[in-house]
């Protein structure tokens, strides 16, 4: 929708070029020493006991593969068949262990009430404003979707326009991406059916309150752009015969344009790049109509833009950006005056304009004229809104937003309600006011609205949620990594907190692809501070909290940056008193997986609890599935004999040892999870069980009906949550009581 910023995450708002771009250009998304009696022991003390498990067989095969020399054995790859009955019987056995191991732990049913009572609190995103109207999403509480509402104006009736809990009986399908029509009568809307990446996109009759008979498929990661006369609409699709099981290989994606009424099949071809069948090519108008921008897409650190003039039917595409020598994101056009927030001789972004008529426009930035030069805080986001240009910045990890005029004069600060995290400011460039929202670690996540005139904040919707925030306390710090560079990390713990090292601690992080962990409010983080636990959220390397530089900083060769940051952060927290390596759990996602297994196969020693979740960690076949090739600007790829080495140096999969005692540890992943397929922790698991030394348990739990993460039902989450830190509590031997606020 035009209400979301352009980001140099790569969502890429002004055209609508993808709804869902963002997600995948952030595909990594929406977080121990033993004795062998099975008290887990380290030199600071005694750990909880844990109950040993018997783990089901696994069929270790002897499969060897060879890199430039290397023999590195593989006998999980019979694995990566995932439609076949051997893996679908070793879910089963594995599911038939873990699950029950986790429904009788102690406190698990008091977490799951918990949690349960602290989410069910009124939820509403920032209203966001097409065709004329305004557009939030709203839950009630429990709800398993959020539902979508309609109003004429600000302080207008709302309406329920769509309701995706009547998508599906159990809550497993949601709603993905939207798009108004600019004249406000037309709403596409995608559903995403059991947290799967693709998407079937539907069209809906705003003023009838009717679906039409638009259906289109085979759509991933990709939006729709409305044309200006509201008749059809631009977008991207992969070919029909190319599949959409969890591991068919997603190329040759091509630019289509549906027109209103009519079948699919019938959609006009408008863009494909033939001879480059992995790069991904996203189209979008701009607000006035007359220019189709197109971003081309091929992994995280560069990309490509396009263009095509539309109020000319013999125009050819012109090739303005093809280097591949930055990042580049569309803003705004003013005529032939295209506006781009570039990392083109910036690392901390910068916004320039280019008039493309000039010769040689895309090629000379002498020709380019800054708007918004590159300053000492990197640039996150930025947006043409009532006239001016509004740039979110990254100030330590936390937002700071500034005002300016067209041509680049400062205006004001946005006076946000406090230090967090604003996001929003989208919106036309002749709407009169934007919308916002601002989150921290203790305040929720409150909706705003901001007169870009006048510089007014207004309130839309705040939450109230039924625990005492006050009591606890955000501080930030900062910490040498293994090679001097200083890391910041955020603390969140009650404010009477004793620094006796014996604190339960959440260590969380993620460290890669350029994105940013700034404060934001997480209702499952709050449960764990209500466990009495010290949440810390170190900002690593591989991120976009200090712009390109420090996100190459934990790329490819210079990947093991991100884990020595993260291990720097567990030695700090324990040398400052805040905790110790029994009483510190790990805990991260999908690339913030990697990190967990990596960090656990080099220090296990140093931690309590393992929860890696949908993780990378087979790092030197994670690129044959899906889109996962695109992740090689992060990580390389072993087909090259540098980046082999790097990886396999690593790679959780691959440095599981026998014979070692690893902390207790629970894998979490989704049987349809096509974006990390779930064999990485499936091979992870079955290396951990085979290799463990001590009766701390290795267990996965494989959640059905389920994807990447996004789109899962609030039922679902709550189990899982529930199963978490019953796991964690166990583990690090907390005795969690929960008392009325």
């Amino acid at each position: 929708m035009h209400a979301v910023l352009a980001s140099k995450q790569g969502s890429m708002c002004r055209v609508s070029i993808c709804a869902s771009l963002g997600a995948l250009l952030s595909t990594f998304a929406g977080c121990v020493i033993s004795s062998h009696d099975g008290t887990a022991i380290n030199d600071t003390g005694v750990m909880g006991r844990m109950d040993a498990v018997q783990y089901p067989p696994t069929y270790r095969a002897t499969t060897n593969n060879v890199y430039f020399g290397v023999e590195v054995p593989s006998p999980y790859q019979w694995m990566e068949d995932l439609e076949s009955v051997d893996v679908d019987n070793w879910i089963a056995d594995q599911n038939s262990i873990s699950l029950p191991y986790l429904a009788s732990l102690p406190y698990r049913e008091e977490i799951r009430d918990q949690y349960e009572k602290l989410i069910n609190y009124e939820r509403y995103s920032a209203p966001g404003k097409s065709g004329g109207r305004y557009f939030y999403s709203y839950n009630s509480g429990l709800m398993n979707q959020n539902q979508l509402f309609v109003m004429d104006s600000l302080d207008g009736d709302a309406r329920l326009l769509i309701d995706p809990n009547t998508f599906s009986d159990d809550g497993t399908v949601a709603l993905g991406g939207t798009e108004v029509s600019d004249d406000g009568r037309y709403i596409a809307y995608s559903k995403q059916i059991g947290g799967s990446d693709w998407r079937t996109w539907y069209v809906h009759d705003i003023e009838s309150g009717e679906d039409t008979s638009d259906v289109l498929e085979f759509i991933k990661f990709s939006g729709v752009s409305w044309s200006k006369d509201n008749a059809g609409f631009y977008y991207s699709r992969y070919p029909s015969e190319g599949g959409t099981d969890l591991s068919s290989t997603n190329e040759n994606l091509k630019v289509y344009y549906h027109t209103l009424g009519t079948p699919q099949s019938n959609d006009r071809m408008i863009y494909e790049l033939p001879s480059h069948p992995r790069r991904g090519p996203y189209a979008g108008v701009t607000e006035d109509g007359d220019y189709l921008i197109i971003q081309v897409h091929e992994g995280f650190n560069a990309n490509a833009i396009h263009y095509k003039s539309l109020t000319d039917d013999r125009a050819s595409v012109v090739r303005l950006f093809d280097e591949w020598d930055a990042q580049y994101d569309f803003l705004d056009n003013d005529g032939s005056t295209f506006f781009f927030l570039t990392t083109k001789d910036a690392p901390n972004w910068r916004v320039v304009a280019i008039d493309v008529n000039q010769s040689n426009a895309g090629t000379d930035p002498s020709l380019w004229r800054d708007v918004v030069p590159e300053g000492a805080e990197a640039i996150d986001s930025a947006a043409f809104v009532g006239g001016r240009l509004i740039v979110r910045y990254l100030k330590d990890a936390k937002s700071v937003v500034r005002v300016f005029e067209k041509d680049g004069s400062f205006v004001r600060d946005v006076a946000l309600p406090g230090i967090g995290t604003a996001s929003g400011f989208g919106g036309r460039d002749n709407d009169p006011e934007t919308s916002f929202e601002f989150s921290s670690y203790t305040s929720p996540r409150t909706a705003y609205t901001y007169n870009v005139q006048t510089g007014e904040v207004s309130l839309f919707r705040k939450p109230e949620i039924d625990v005492d925030l006050d009591k606890y306390v955000v501080n930030q710090v900062f910490y040498s990594s293994k090679d001097g560079t200083r890391v910041p990390m955020f603390l969140v713990h009650r404010k009477d907190i004793v620094l006796n090292g014996a604190n339960p601690t959440l260590l969380y992080g993620y460290g890669g692809f350029n994105v940013s962990l700034t404060p934001g409010f997480s209702t499952s983080r709050v449960l764990w501070l209500e466990m009495g636990g010290v949440y810390a959220v170190p900002n690593l390397r591989g991120g976009g909290e200090y712009g390109e530089s420090w996100h190459e900083a934990g790329t490819k060769l210079n990947k093991q940056n991100v884990f020595d940051d993260f291990i720097s952060a567990a030695e700090w927290l324990i040398a400052n008193g805040y905790t110790r390596p029994d009483k510190l759990a790990i805990q991260g996602g999908s690339n913030g997986g990697l990190l967990v297994g990596a960090c656990m196969t080099q220090r296990p020693d140093l931690f309590g609890c393992c929860l890696p979740a949908v993780g990378v960690l087979d790092m030197l076949r994670y690129h044959t599935p899906t889109i996962a090739r695109a992740w090689s600007t992060d990580y390389g790829l072993s087909e090259n004999e540098d980046e082999f080495h790097a990886l396999y140096a690593y790679s959780p999969l691959h440095n599981v040892r026998e014979g070692t005692c690893y902390p207790p540890t629970l894998v979490t992943t989704a049987d349809r999870d096509d974006r990390v397929v779930p064999w990485h922790s499936f091979k992870f698991t079955s290396a951990l069980q085979h290799a463990q030394e001590c009766a701390n348990p290795i267990l996965i739990r494989v959640e059905t009906d389920a994807g990447h993460g996004s789109g899962k039902p609030i039922s679902k989450v709550i189990e899982e949550v529930a199963d978490e830190w019953a796991f964690v509590a166990k583990a690090l031997d907390m005795h969690p009581e929960f008392h009325a606020n």
